[in-house]
């Protein structure tokens, strides 16, 4: 009986645990002294943490805690589902060494205005290191309790076990032919052979590396011997919208054409962007973005992780009467709001002015943004009006597919490919692409 109870006891405690990470957002800063989060492939500001089970590869993580004390930060990460639900299985399942590492690498700003501390690390590392594919979720963590949660990110672990094909086509159907674009690809499942491939075999499509927008629930057209077929007219559509918009704020005093004015004082620095309006109507250009990223950067001194500045930086959006559009909300968007629809991130609307205006505190960088509407009903999120759409715009495609064995406990990450919507195109070629 005793036997029992504790055996009840820890089911209890883990499906307690497993709720709880569930009601965390995947992607989400907790803690307002936390700024700047980096997380991605070692050396590369712009490549998503995606790393190979077993293969040697590491993510770099960098932020900023602008208290500009010392705290005790640990990490610590959990196996999701292709869905991001919790995977039902125990830590000592899918890690291998210590569930929670300290984060010892530290350095206090130097040569700049704003005090802030600065906190590094790469993982895995030999303290711990994940043992499955599949999605995780990295959790970092104060004073050796994971219930006080700074932030979480995303990262993938591939184990791959399948090989994948994908093109960028134009729709055929006209009414979205100029503003949509759509993949077709295949799967060859040669190496696993599934046996019920509609219930194991899981396809999940990003824009960008965008999970607020990502395709899923793809089940494959055709079916030949042991390659799946994903191609009809309606699935894997992405409105094609248009290059980002930029600014670049490496520098707070050698201001760019971005840039309206600046203001200065002993202990702080504000800049106006230059306002802006609707591009829809606009005449599609080409030029190289970050795809909604951003890269940490400065001209004026060597390092941009502790020797980058922060200043308070004004964005204003007009619409062309001037007034405030009925039933909607206005949001700035991007790696620099954290593709977060928060109150923080809403652009508010100045009757005198006749602009939205929202304020954000950024560190030195090149940034990508984009204006979204949000509608105040239906809460649907576009970028139809603010941006537009246009066939030719640059995007990159991620597929990842996913398989759960028969009688297995979590998804696994076993295969990805990647497509450039300009990729074989005239007049392009890949060493103008990110």
């Amino acid at each position: 009986m005793h036997q029992l109870f504790k055996k009840q006891l820890v089911c209890i405690l883990f499906l307690f645990s497993a709720t709880a990470i569930h009601a965390q957002e995947t992607d989400r800063i907790f803690k307002p002294n936390i700024r700047s989060v980096k997380f991605h492939v070692k050396g590369d500001q712009l490549a998503y943490p995606i790393i190979r089970l077993n293969g040697g590869d590491q993510l770099e993580l960098h932020f900023d805690d602008m208290d500009a004390d010392v705290k005790y930060y640990s990490y610590t990460f959990t196996l999701c589902n292709a869905d991001w639900t919790p995977a039902m299985l125990s830590q000592f399942d899918y890690m291998k060494g210590f569930s929670n590492v300290r984060i010892n690498t530290y350095r206090n700003s130097s040569l700049v205005l704003t005090r802030y501390t600065h906190y590094s690390c790469s993982l895995p590392d030999r303290n711990t290191t994940p043992t499955r594919s599949g999605n995780y979720i990295l959790k970092v963590f104060t004073n050796g309790d994971t219930s006080q949660v700074a932030f979480t990110k995303r990262f993938l672990v591939i184990d791959t076990k399948v090989t994948a094909g994908a093109s960028i086509v134009q729709p055929f159907n006209t009414s979205l032919a100029k503003t949509q674009q759509k993949l077709q690809f295949s799967v060859n499942v040669q190496n696993i052979k599934p046996t019920n491939i509609f219930q194991q075999i899981k396809v999940v499509i990003l824009q960008n590396f965008r999970w607020d927008n990502a395709i899923t629930n793809l089940q494959p057209t055709f079916i030949k011997q042991n390659v799946l077929e994903y191609n009809t007219e309606n699935q894997a559509l992405f409105p094609a919208q248009k290059e980002w918009r930029w600014v670049d704020l490496t520098s707070f005093r050698l201001q760019t054409d971005r840039i309206e004015k600046g203001d200065y004082s002993n202990n702080s620095q504000t800049l106006f962007i230059k306002p802006e309006g609707e591009r829809k109507d606009l005449r599609y250009m080409y030029y190289r973005d970050y795809n909604g990223m951003y890269q940490l950067m400065n001209i004026e001194q060597n390092n941009p992780y502790w020797q980058g500045d922060y200043a308070t930086v004004w964005f204003r959006y007009s619409t062309p009467d001037r007034k405030e559009i009925s039933g909607k909300e206005i949001y700035l968007f991007g790696e620099l709001t954290n593709y977060e629809l928060t109150a923080a991130n809403r652009l508010t609307f100045n009757a005198e002015t006749g602009m939205y205006e929202n304020k954000q505190y950024l560190k030195q960088a090149l940034y990508d943004y984009i204006y979204v509407t949000r509608d105040k009903t239906t809460k649907q999120i576009s970028a139809d009006v603010t941006e537009g759409n246009w066939w030719e715009a640059e995007n990159m495609y991620t597929i990842l597919v996913y398989y759960r064995p028969l009688g297995g406990r979590a998804d696994e990450l076993i295969g990805m490919t990647q497509a450039n919507s300009l990729a074989n195109r005239p007049n392009f070629n890949n060493n103008r692409l990110l």
